[in-house]
């Protein structure tokens, strides 16, 4: 999870996993920063579907 000392953390990466559970995997101060982790865990390779999304923001269905 990332932090900037006295920064909002306005946005989720997400992850759902293959039987549909959905999980906070870190927040962030930007949206660029919260695409770049989601895509770094995405390329692992893994069975697990990750997305950015504003907190807040309805959950992706």
């Amino acid at each position: 999870m990332s932090s900037d000392s006295g920064a909002a953390l306005s946005w989720l990466v997400v992850r759902q996993d293959d039987n549909g559970s959905r999980y906070r995997v870190g927040r962030y101060a930007t949206q660029g920063e919260a695409q770049r982790a989601a895509d770094k865990l995405q390329d692992r390779g893994h069975k697990q579907l990750y997305w950015v999304e504003r907190i807040g923001q309805a959950a992706r269905p």
